[in-house]
């Protein structure tokens, strides 16, 4: 201090608040984009993640909300690229910095997710992730192997299991499951362990973690090495949504240690009860059919107590069958000679020459009935001609002419009606009813009376 002024003395909180004013001021909103790594969700529903820039190795701790990680839930794996909207603030309890993400969009496959997929697209060519090779796990082993860390949880939850189903014997090869040198350790464990005498199982895995943290396990190495052990792998890397290369080309996979130690060990309380159950069923069995074949016994030893009594039975059988198969036989062949004989009788009836006969006799008397038809149809037709006749006649001009009367036709052919239709000097032609006249119009009245024309000469 100097004078009589104190400097001022801040608070942790007062300097985290004036430096998340700061920060927010001066970035604002604004798209990041970087690579997503150490993944972590919480139970609240927000996601917790960093975003990393490959080429100058620098990373920002981000976070999304659980309403925002909703909606960018499928776009949010560990290894994506990723474009981020949000602002740059500081996070009081901790004093960290911090980008609060509100968007998300993916920006391309990130470095660590597109060497994954290669490596992953090469061992499935090379059939290490066929199910032609799954070998079947041992009904009851007696000795199982297991590779992980041994302080984690994983070892505790297969020990607990596998003790809790059945008598096994449980060895533990340990090694580092996440690190740099995790590899090299998981290699080292697991051929120590296949070495033991009388391994009949293993398990590799873990208990669970980010991708990142899982990456030992995606090691081509590491993969190659499972591929290659003895002995069926179980492998238990991770939880249910995060799957590894190991799981692939393992055996069989579980989702959770204890699931592996499930799978590999017996339940022997459940085995013992199976056990008791088919023994019972047996039994059961046993007795159901002795009893059958005792009373099958019993009949047959029934039946065959006199034997003259079984073939005077199986010979009134077959007198029997033999009198039913003759009064069959004599049925049916006197319905076949009736058949025969109605068949016969018709085959007679169409018989060519009564047939003939009979079409004669049916044609003797059609002359005679054509004749008659014949007379009595021009008799008909001639009286129809004659009442023709006579209308026709009394309808033709030429009975009018004959009454006295004539038809003036002029030049052209048309008939006159009318004295006006003619005029003096027109030539006339009349028609009788026997020959024709030539007049000339010498004169017309337009009285009632007709106006008669002076004959020409013939010509």
């Amino acid at each position: 201090m100097s004078g009589g002024n104190p400097e001022p003395v801040l608070s942790v909180a007062e300097l985290d608040r004036r430096l998340r004013l700061a920060v927010e001021t001066a970035s604002g909103d604004f798209w990041i984009e970087g690579e997503v790594s150490s993944l972590k969700r919480a139970t609240s529903g927000h996601v917790y993640f960093t975003l990393k820039d490959e080429a100058e190795d620098a990373v920002i701790d981000c976070v999304l909300y659980r309403f925002d990680a909703l909606r960018a839930a499928r776009v949010l794996v560990d290894g994506a690229r990723i474009q981020l909207w949000g602002k740059v603030t500081v996070w009081a309890p901790r004093g960290r910095l911090q980008l609060v993400g509100q968007r998300v969009r993916p920006a391309g496959r990130g470095a660590l997710l597109v060497a994954l997929e290669e490596l992953k697209k090469k061992l499935e060519a090379e059939g290490l992730f066929d199910p032609a090779r799954k070998r079947p796990l041992p009904e009851a082993p007696r000795v199982v192997g297991v590779v992980t860390s041994g302080a984690g949880a994983a070892f505790a939850d297969i020990r607990t299991v596998a003790f809790r189903r059945g008598s096994v014997r449980l060895v533990l090869s340990p090694a580092l499951v996440q690190g740099d040198g995790a590899v090299r350790s998981l290699l080292n464990a697991i051929a120590r362990i296949e070495r033991y005498p009388g391994l009949e199982v293993l398990i590799v895995g873990r208990g669970g973690g980010s991708n990142e943290d899982l990456m030992a396990f995606n090691d081509e190495r590491v993969v190659r090495r499972i591929a290659a052990v003895r002995v069926p792998v179980v492998s238990a890397v991770g939880h249910e949504t995060d799957i590894s290369l190991a799981d692939l080309v393992a055996d069989r996979r579980a989702a959770t240690p204890s699931q592996a130690a499930e799978l590999c060990v017996p339940d022997a309380r459940a085995q013992r009860e199976r056990l008791e159950r088919c023994r019972t069923a047996l039994a059961r069995t046993f007795q159901n059919r002795l009893h059958l074949e005792r009373a099958a016994v019993q009949r047959k030893r029934t039946r065959l107590a006199d034997p003259r009594f079984v073939i005077a039975l199986r010979d009134r059988e077959l007198n029997d069958l033999e009198r039913r198969l003759r009064s069959r036989l004599t049925r049916a062949l006197s319905q076949r000679r009736s058949a025969l004989s109605a068949l016969h009788a018709r085959l007679l009836t169409r018989h060519p020459r009564a047939v003939i006969a009979l079409g004669r006799a049916e044609l003797g008397p059609m002359p005679a009935r054509l004749s008659a038809a014949m007379r009595l149809r021009l008799g008909v037709s001639r009286s129809e001609l004659s009442r023709a006749s006579g209308r026709l006649d009394a309808l033709s001009p030429l009975s009018v002419l004959a009454r006295g009367y004539s038809i003036v036709l002029d030049a052209r052919g048309r008939a006159l009606l009318d004295a006006k239709q003619a005029s003096p000097g027109d030539a006339l032609d009349i028609r009788l009813s026997s020959g024709r006249l030539r007049a000339s119009v010498t004169d017309t009245t337009s009285d009632a009376v007709p106006a008669t024309a002076a004959p020409e000469e013939p010509e």
